[in-house]
């Protein structure tokens, strides 16, 4: 799951490409691409909050709102009521450096999640999520093997495309 900046909500990362990356909606499961030279991605494992002591990732706070039995503020209620909610919920938070506006957006995206059904945890290092399915091996490549008199490497029986030059304007 994915924080896209400039996007509201949460996002599955569908496909990575060289300048950006399919993303799924997890609220109404549009399809986009974004592009990474106007957006940021931010892995909600990598994000961590401020805390009194050391900081935490986010998934333990999330996990506290879980395990907690106090209701989930409205989505527009004031930055007090909300204050008050974490307060109570995950006390070690350093509420001096954690703004208003992080914490609505932490019960926004913690609302989403269980919405979408998605369980709520790290991921143990050095596991990659593949649905349970193998790794495919790597087929090894073979070198292209180039003599020093040869100006290009082409390989033999390759086809050879003939490149008509630009036309000359008098």
């Amino acid at each position: 799951m994915v924080s896209v900046t400039g996007l509201g909500g949460l996002y599955e990362l569908v496909s990575s490409k060289a300048d950006g990356g399919i993303v799924r909606s997890l609220e109404d499961k549009t399809t986009k691409f974004v592009s990474n030279r106007v957006h940021n991605f931010s892995h909600l494992e990598s994000i961590e909050v401020y805390t009194t002591n050391d900081n935490v990732n986010l998934v333990d706070v999330f996990t506290a709102m879980q395990n907690n039995k106090e209701a989930l503020p409205d989505g527009k209620a004031d930055n007090k009521a909300i204050k008050a909610y974490f307060e109570k919920v995950y006390p070690a938070m350093d509420f001096e450096r954690v703004y208003g506006s992080d914490m609505k957006k932490m019960i926004k995206w913690f609302d989403i999640l269980t919405k979408a059904g998605i369980e709520i945890k790290l991921s143990e290092p050095g596991t990659e999520e593949n649905n349970g399915e193998e790794a495919a091996p790597v087929a090894e490549k073979k070198p292209v093997k180039t003599t020093s008199s040869a100006k290009t490497a082409t390989p033999k029986n390759a086809p050879v495309k003939k490149i008509n030059s630009p036309r000359k304007m008098a």
